[in-house]
């Protein structure tokens, strides 16, 4: 088939990769910006794997949804050559003493919800710092042991040097898509037909779905030489719950200031973390504000005094897709159109199972 991606971002990209290993399929990917991805909200994500943890305010066909994508998402990387990119050790959640009662009812939520929560185990000091001895600090924390994360920039770059090598995939970057109908692309001065048309616009779908709206998220990037963390870990707060996602020590055996891969520029032999929390009812894109910084590091600092030495090397902002309901969406109401939003901040999380449903219920039905 002669199949258009609209929106190579983080779902247009799984998209296509379900569609390389589905058939003998052309694939044109359609994107407004470079195809190297690096303004998608998917480059900006964390990708943080946390069915358990998003259940505080989310349904739980979400974990459903979450556990389905983290069997999935390992051969994904391995297709386009990520064998570092999955990490499935565990999500970490604490707080300090001051705020152990907004920990329990965290805990007590998630337990409320499936009966699998109720496999989280409760970690004291000692038990901590077997696991993670940099916080030992923390008297009272959470394991889930079943949660991860996928290295979102490493996905965005590889898949980009990925499809570049496959002959059935071509870019059209740069290219402003005005309207999407079943089989046809409108762009400004044109009009182009396929047998089959996927909207995965993200944000910028907001053409055709009237009630999507955008919820900034920040995030800054710091690295250290003094702290070692292997699992990302939440911080529970009355006013903000920030999350510490470790990188690593960026991309192994590139011994470069600055990572072509990924686009962010690194200090041999220090860790690299994402830290965020933001999540701003606003359809605004521009840098991240004072007060979310002062907010987040302050809050970083707390977690272990040897941040206040880390250096911040990069931060990003962007705006995720959402519904009034904060669930994705799948349309498949003609033959020849598949639409796919509203992944929220479940990006990585849902983005396997979402278009895995898609296609059986679309192109595969």
């Amino acid at each position: 088939m002669n199949i258009a991606i609209v929106g190579a971002g983080l779902v247009g990209r799984v998209v296509a990769l379900n569609l390389l290993n589905s058939g003998n399929h052309k694939i044109t990917l359609f994107d407004k910006d470079t195809k190297e991805g690096i303004h998608s909200a998917g480059f900006t994500a964390a990708g943080m794997l946390a069915p358990f943890a998003e259940l505080e305010t989310a349904e739980s066909i979400i974990f459903e949804y979450g556990k389905r994508s983290i069997e999935l998402w390992q051969p994904l990387l391995k297709e386009i050559g990520v064998y570092d990119g999955f990490s499935y050790k565990g999500t970490i959640i604490t707080a300090h003493p001051q705020d152990v009662s907004e920990l329990e009812h965290f805990i007590g939520t998630l337990k409320s919800k499936i009966d699998e929560a109720k496999e989280i185990e409760m970690l004291d000091a000692t038990q901590l710092a077997q696991i993670e001895p940099e916080l030992a600090q923390h008297n009272k924390s959470f394991f889930i042991r079943k949660e991860g994360q996928v290295d979102s920039q490493r996905f965005i770059a590889f898949s980009t040097n990925y499809f570049d090598m496959r002959e059935e995939i071509t870019w059209r970057e740069f290219t402003e898509v005005t309207t999407i109908e079943a089989k046809k692309v409108h762009l400004k001065e044109s009009s182009e037909e396929f047998d089959w048309v996927f909207d995965c616009r993200g944000f910028g779908g907001k053409e055709y779905f009237s009630d999507l709206r955008g919820v900034r998220g920040e995030v800054i990037w710091v690295e250290s030489k003094e702290i070692d963390i292997q699992r990302p870990t939440r911080l529970l707060h009355p006013r903000y719950k920030i999350y510490i996602v470790p990188r690593g020590n960026g991309c192994e055996g590139i011994d470069l200031e600055y990572c072509k891969e990924c686009k962010i520029s690194q200090t041999p032999n220090s860790k690299r973390y994402i830290i965020g929390a933001s999540e701003i009812e606003s359809e605004d894109f521009s840098p991240i504000s004072v007060r979310s910084s002062l907010e987040l590091l302050s809050a970083l600092y707390t977690v272990h005094p040897q941040f206040g030495e880390a250096r911040v090397v990069n931060t990003e902002t962007n705006c995720r897709p959402a519904f009034k309901d904060n669930l994705p969406r799948i349309e498949n109401k003609e033959e020849g159109l598949t639409r796919i939003n509203g992944l929220y901040r479940h990006g990585y999380l849902l983005a396997p199972a979402i278009v895995e449903k898609a296609l059986k219920e679309g192109i595969n039905a």
